[in-house]
């Protein structure tokens, strides 16, 4: 803060210097005035004649100071010298004022600066203009305004560095707060991702703690996360690379190639279970510490579950399902979503592979994309004629690693909860119930309800 302090202080002074000028003129020139109404007096008409009686009163006025050179002349109505400075500067036409006004004015004479005050006069009724003037040169204008300078240059060279003084004292005092702010910040362990305390904040700085806690809260959240990602990977891996490990090494011991032939078969499918696994838990680490960061855009549903069902076929063929697919050809504008088309093909494609691992062989999988065009609501349903999933265990089966009991069927348990996760990161809400009810097995249908984009309203 020293430097803008030192930049302003010379302006400072020119601006003293100006408004200095300003004042010490004032008082000047009302004298100036006085003393030319004092020589319009002396301006008398005698016989049709133009005279100016300069006696000896008015000739001691003009040369009462002696600091300043004082200069005067009176012209009459044709431009012709009565009395006074034959040199003396003259307005010009478009400066004449009204008879009997005084005008003010800086000019140059004899090389000096000068002020001068003229009036026109009107003697006896006349028409005939008479021009007075009285022309004084600024020294004494001078002398007052330096005085007033060094009035107020003194006063700052001793208050400029006291208020730096009191300046540094009410930042170092300032400051205080934050250096205990830092002490106390350098002070925490690296493992240590509690919110700052702020009832010691000083106010200035509590909106800047309070986003450092948001973002500690947002970090703490993805690492945790991120260690239960590793945990949970380190115990579903465990079982599939134990069993890979030990039917490798029954390969190694057997002779017979029937025997090594079905340890390589229990390989493969434990490495298959293994991939599956981990691509499982990829998906889910994705949507729950990425989600949040990843760009939205307005989105047809219809058609990005179309494509997610076409890439499906081939499996489902595999397995013998029949897979079908019902929604509205095209979706009108207000009905579009906003969302994460990336996560959004993963939640399908989840839902799709969930329906198809539990159907079995001959079974039937419906998609539907309902629509309301009123209202701009639009609904997913999956639909499949499997086990279906007990009404009591269908809050657990949204948590990872959980699996329904009495099921035959390889996985992860991480399907329906990545579901769960992008499904809320989307404003949705998971809802499951029986696909039939007059039949066994009941199946299970998964409901998504996604409300339209609406945009922010402009105030």
């Amino acid at each position: 803060m020293l430097t803008p302090l030192l930049l302003l202080w010379p302006l400072s002074l020119a601006l003293t210097w100006f408004v200095a000028q300003g004042i010490a003129s004032k008082p000047f020139d009302r004298a100036l005035e006085f003393n030319l109404q004092v020589l319009t007096r002396l301006v008398v008409l005698e016989e049709e004649r133009i005279v100016f009686k300069l006696d000896s009163q008015a000739r001691d006025l003009l040369r009462a100071d002696t600091g300043d050179l004082v200069y005067y002349q009176v012209l009459g109505p044709r431009g012709e010298l009565i009395s006074g400075e034959v040199d003396m500067p003259r307005p010009g036409d478009e400066e004449r004022p009204e008879p009997g006004r005084v005008m003010l004015r800086d000019e140059g004479m004899r090389g000096d600066e000068v002020r001068v005050a003229y009036t026109w006069l009107a003697r006896n009724g006349s028409e005939r203009l008479v021009l007075v003037q009285l022309a004084e040169t600024k020294g004494k204008r001078s002398t007052l305004a330096t005085e007033i300078i060094k009035g107020v240059m003194v006063p700052q060279f001793v208050i400029l560095p006291l208020a730096v003084l009191l300046v540094w004292l009410a930042l170092v005092r300032g400051i205080r707060p934050l250096n205990v702010l830092e002490q106390r910040i350098r002070a925490r362990k690296p493992d240590d991702l509690s919110p700052i305390e702020e009832s010691f904040v000083p106010q200035e700085v509590a909106p800047l703690v309070s986003s450092i806690n948001d973002l500690l809260t947002r970090l703490k959240a993805s690492l945790t996360t991120q260690k239960r990602f590793l945990a949970d990977a380190a115990h579903q891996l465990k079982t599939p690379l134990a069993g890979l490990r030990m039917q490798a090494e029954l390969a190694q011991r057997e002779v017979d190639p029937m025997e090594i032939r079905g340890s390589l078969r229990q390989i493969a499918r434990a490495s298959t279970r293994a991939t599956h696994t981990v691509n499982q838990l990829l998906a889910l680490a994705r949507a729950e510490t990425t989600g949040r960061s990843l760009p939205n855009e307005r989105i047809e549903l219809s058609r990005l579950v179309r494509g997610v069902v076409q890439a499906s076929v081939p499996r489902a063929l595999e397995h013998g399902i029949d897979l079908g697919f019902e929604g509205p050809e095209e979706t009108p504008e207000n009905c579009l979503i906003d969302g994460n088309p990336t996560l959004l093909q993963e939640m399908v494609r989840n839902l799709l592979d969930n329906a198809i691992n539990y159907s079995g062989q001959g079974g039937v999988v419906t998609v539907r994309v309902l629509l309301d065009r009123f209202s701009g609501v639009q609904i997913l349903q999956v639909e499949d004629n499997g086990p279906g999933i007990p009404e009591n265990e269908r809050e657990l089966v949204l948590q990872p690693f959980y699996r329904a009991l009495g099921t035959n069927v390889d996985g992860s348990g991480l399907g329906l909860a990545i579901v769960q996760e992008i499904a809320q990161q989307h404003g949705a809400m998971v809802i499951m119930e029986d696909a039939h009810t007059e039949r066994s097995p009941r199946g299970l249908r998964v409901s998504l309800r996604f409300a339209p984009f609406r945009p922010p309203v402009q105030e």
